[in-house]
């Protein structure tokens, strides 16, 4: 094995259904079509893909972390296929990168967002509770900080905000304040070990089956990798770089993310009546809604990492964008929290 690719493993959630929701059944994929993987990770969707798709085709596909690059192109799992590329960036540039390769637009995108399986299960990467590692988080690790280094200097009203809107904890507050107080001792927390032992002493309750440092390290991760601005950004860009017919096959894990990509489909896809303006012509539609789709009991089963998944289908409609249908905000609201679009760090999608 060369150096930069791990040996962990990862089982691709929704495999066939998220590839498969990219094309009308009845058509299939276009034969000199481009399609984008935007979180390539180890890369089973964008393998699947390449099966399908005729010779004329073009596969382009991103990534944010080193190591899912380095499986792309180094050992004996590297994709040597004339069809395919692969660029380090986070997927929420993936309207750029096609645009910079002079392409008009494409044909389909596929996303799974979240974190990947060989980012948890690697202990040196700091995402989880269950390994004493430096408490990094970064998907990117050439860039931006690491959770220690943010909270080595946030205060603690910016951390319980976090915790809060992005892990969801009610005892937010405590936590933060803990995490703040350690440091004003000259104990900053540097590591997951750390971390999750000054949540345990603060948390006293918590669901059975769930560790108490579950949905701190969640929110953590969210903040320091910009994870739900990143979503927000990749799916406007849908909406000017998908070419009509194509398809956005989303695959997400929480409701956090799962809400964004609800309400931006609702959003583009439903036709709603103006009371004040009833007999007013309908707004044009640029999305058409097509699937929601679940993990089977058999799925779950050989991998219990997918049963919170949720895969999203829409199509592109031939409607032309325009500021004035993008304009408002989403029915429904933004999703609390979704003020992740400041300070960036960078991405790579659960895969």
């Amino acid at each position: 094995m060369q150096e930069g690719v791990t040996p962990w493993q990862h089982q691709t959630v929704l495999l066939h259904e998220a590839v498969e929701g990219l094309w009308d059944p009845a058509v299939g994929p276009h034969p000199q079509g481009v399609y984008v993987d935007a979180t390539f990770g180890r890369g089973g969707h964008s393998r699947l893909l390449l099966s399908k798709l005729g010779p004329q085709a073009r596969l382009i596909a991103l990534d944010r972390d080193p190591e899912a690059i380095a499986h792309a192109t180094q050992g004996p799992d590297a994709i040597h296929d004339p069809r395919f590329q692969i660029v380090h960036a986070p997927f929420s540039s993936w309207a750029d990168v096609v645009a910079d390769l002079g392409l008009p637009g494409v044909h389909g995108l596929l996303m799974d967002i979240g974190v990947s399986s060989p980012q948890i299960d690697n202990p040196a990467r700091g995402f989880s509770f269950r390994f004493d590692a430096p408490l990094d988080m970064r998907m990117d690790t050439t860039q931006g900080e690491s959770a220690a280094d943010y909270l080595a200097h946030a205060s603690a009203d910016e951390i319980a905000e976090v915790i809060r809107d992005y892990g969801e904890e009610r005892f937010a507050w405590p936590i933060a304040k803990a995490l703040v107080a350690r440091r004003d001792e000259g104990h900053p927390v540097r590591t997951t070990a750390e971390l999750s032992a000054v949540v345990a002493r603060t948390v006293k309750t918590r669901e059975a089956g769930q560790d108490p440092a579950t949905r701190t390290f969640q929110a953590l991760r969210i903040h320091v990798n910009r994870e739900l601005g990143e979503l927000e950004d990749a799916l406007e860009s849908a909406l000017t770089t998908l070419l009509p017919g194509g398809r956005l096959s989303v695959i997400s894990f929480h409701s956090l993310e799962d809400r964004i990509v609800k309400t931006f489909i609702a959003k583009h896809s439903r036709e709603e009546v103006d009371r004040r303006v009833p007999f007013a012509q309908p707004k044009p539609l640029m999305l058409d809604a097509i699937a929601r789709i679940k993990p089977s009991a058999e799925e779950i089963s050989g991998n219990p990492r997918s049963r919170s998944a949720v895969l999203r289908v829409a199509e592109r409609t031939d409607v032309p964008w325009s500021e004035a249908l993008v304009a408002g905000p989403a029915k429904g609201g933004k999703v609390k929290g979704g003020k992740s679009s400041s300070k960036a760090g960078g991405k790579g999608g659960r895969r």
